[in-house]
Formats: C-alpha cells, sequence, structure tokens
C-alpha cells in the first residue's frame, strides 16, 4: 500500500472513530489537532476529498464536516488489524455471571442481559437449534405403582420431562426393561433417529411389555418431535430509542422486523456460514449487506456459539451503522464463546 493510501486509511479510521463517539461530522482541524497524522490540515483536506470521492466519506451539508458512509465502515472494519480484548476483569465478570445459570433457559437470558449491557446495542440469542440434537441421556424414574417420569435431555441441553400413566400395575422388573429399551433406541441418536428407532420398539406386538412400551413410547414420540419455531431471545430494545435518527425514520419497520423474528433468524443461521470458513468467526454486515428492506442505517454483528465442532446456534447485536464495531466484534465473541463453553459442559 502507498505511503498516501496508507495515511489515507488512517484518517478514514479517524473519521470513524470520531463520528461514533460524538455523532458529529468530522473535520480536518480536529483530526489535526486530535490526531498524529504528520502532515498538515491542507494535506488532511485532500485526503479527505480523495476519500470522499472514491464513496468511503460524505458531506451532509457544505459547511460541515465528512461523516462515514456504508463503504466507509466496510472499508473500516475490513483493515482492523486486532480486535482489543476484554480486561482480564470483564472476562471474570463474565464468567462469574455466566456460571451462575442454572438452566439453558438461564444461561441464555443472563447472556442476552449481559451482551446488551457491554454493546449497548439490541442483543438477539437464538435458542440451540435441534436439527442435529442427539440423546444424551434418557431416565425412567417410577413415581407410583402406575405412573412413571420419562426424564430426556439432549446434548444441545434441551430438558423434556413426561408423567405417563400406565392401566396396571408396574414392577420393577418392567421398569427397568423400560429403561433399557429406550436407552438402547435413544442415547447417542439424533432425534430423527431416535424417533425411527422408537417407532420400531413399538412395532413388536409379542414383547413381554408390549402394552407399557406403547404407552410410553407415544409420549416420547410426541416428545422428540422437533419445534417447528425457532426461538429468539432479545434484550435491550430500549437503546434503539437512544439511535431513533441514525435509522433515517425507519425505526418502527426494524422494530417490526425483531418481532417478527424470521429475518433476524436468517442472519443468525447465515453466520454458520461466513466467508472465513470458520462458523465461530464473527460476521458484520453493514447496511445493505444485512438485506433489511425498508430498514436503512442498519448493522448486524453476529456469530454462533457451541464447541470446536458442533454450532448449538447463533447470537449478535443489531444497532445502527454509527456503532462502535472495535467494542462489539470483542463483545460478541466473548460471550458467545463463554455460552458455548458453558453449555457444552451441562
Amino acid at each position: 500500500m502507498a505511503r498516501a493510501d496508507e495515511r489515507r486509511l488512517k484518517v478514514l479510521r479517524a473519521i470513524v472513530t470520531d463520528f461514533v463517539a460524538s455523532h458529529e461530522p468530522v473535520g480536518s482541524k480536529a483530526l489535526v489537532e486530535k490526531y498524529q497524522l504528520g502532515v498538515s490540515s491542507a494535506t488532511i483536506r485532500n485526503d479527505m476529498a480523495v476519500l470522499e470521492a472514491q464513496g468511503y466519506i460524505t458531506q451532509p451539508h457544505p459547511s460541515s464536516g465528512r461523516v462515514p458512509t456504508e463503504k466507509g465502515y466496510r472499508e473500516f472494519v475490513d483493515n482492523i488489524e486486532q480486535i482489543k480484548p476484554l480486561s482480564r476483569a470483564e472476562r471474570t465478570a463474565i464468567r462469574r455471571f455466566l456460571d451462575n445459570s442454572i438452566s439453558i433457559d438461564d444461561v441464555l437470558n443472563r447472556g442476552i442481559r449481559l451482551l446488551s449491557q457491554l454493546t449497548q446495542q439490541v442483543a438477539v440469542i437464538q435458542y440451540p437449534t435441534l436439527h442435529c440434537a442427539s440423546v444424551q441421556h434418557v431416565e425412567i424414574i417410577q413415581m407410583a405403582d402406575r405412573r412413571v417420569l420419562v426424564v430426556i435431555i439432549t446434548d444441545r441441553g434441551r430438558v423434556d420431562q413426561r408423567i405417563v400413566e400406565f392401566d396396571r400395575d408396574l414392577t420393577p422388573d418392567a421398569v427397568t426393561t423400560l429403561q433399557q429399551e429406550f436407552i438402547t433406541a435413544l442415547k447417542c441418536r439424533t432425534l430423527s433417529e431416535a424417533s425411527t428407532a422408537v417407532a420400531a420398539l413399538l412395532a413388536d406386538p409379542h414383547h413381554p411389555y408390549a402394552k407399557e412400551l406403547a404407552r410410553a413410547g407415544h409420549i416420547i414420540l410426541d416428545t422428540l418431535v422437533e419445534h417447528p419455531e425457532e426461538r429468539l431471545l432479545l434484550g435491550g430494545t430500549s437503546h434503539l430509542t437512544r439511535h431513533a435518527a441514525s435509522f433515517h425514520g425507519s425505526l418502527q419497520e426494524l422494530l417490526d422486523a425483531l418481532e417478527e423474528q424470521v429475518v433476524i433468524l436468517k442472519l443468525l443461521n447465515s453466520a454458520a456460514t461466513n466467508p472465513l470458513g470458520d462458523p465461530h468467526a464473527v460476521t458484520v454486515r453493514i447496511g445493505e449487506e444485512t438485506h433489511l428492506e425498508h430498514i436503512h442505517g442498519t448493522s448486524v454483528v453476529s456469530t454462533t456459539y457451541g464447541t470446536d465442532d458442533s454450532v448449538f446456534g447463533g447470537l449478535g447485536v443489531i444497532g445502527p451503522t454509527r456503532m462502535d464495531y472495535l467494542t462489539n466484534i470483542a463483545a460478541v465473541s466473548a460471550v458467545a464463546r463463554y455460552i458455548g463453553e458453558i453449555l457444552a459442559g451441562h
């Protein structure tokens, strides 16, 4: 990169940084006074003219300074050399806050609140997707002579508990047999595979406990059916009101999209197929790149959470293009990592 290009990139970085912080157009005089660029104000003005001609910055009014365009934000993000990691105190606080969670719902609710507080943006977290989930644990607990509790836990943290009532008393041998048969049919199988295995198990009319298997099996089959809706948790929507002007009058459309959730789910799901090939890399979509129709001035910083070889779901933040990308990328990455570790540990 030529020296002039390097300097113009520094000028662009300075304009983005100042505009994000102040929401005021940035002039050449402010850049010269604040940043050690090693050139005169005239050179800075020339650099700004070049950046404007190239579409990276624009001048809202004839007598004002410059503000970044979507192309300018993209150039800024693409040239981030290093993301400043969260401090040791921040990482410790995140870990302690999430470690106190008592369930998957608690982990995600805490995570959404934390991410919103760290970024001051709307935070979204997708519940663990179930299409690749497998059964991790099966237990049948006798509660009365004719009643058992069936507990099914998946590797995505989903826990289902169902009461099964029978027409006759269950012997200890019957309970043990039911437990063994369903463990064999379910454990370490995906939900769809487990459903097929249970259906095959119920097809044997000569089994000594065929009636009991059928009664419990039909309830288990209903339990294994994946919920058709994918759930999103949102936090910090009140932050949008502080940035209303940045959405160019389309704040209501953004609120509608958040409520409908379908478009946001597509954005989070697409994070797993980012161009870098790493499903846990942070993806930044700026302005038109979000493909949010009728919603202008919006950016999405997202990633996935899970283990090294498995994606559980997506999370991210949504806000104006005038956002602190460095802080948001670091926060999204850190919270995703800790949520993945905690859920994998569960």
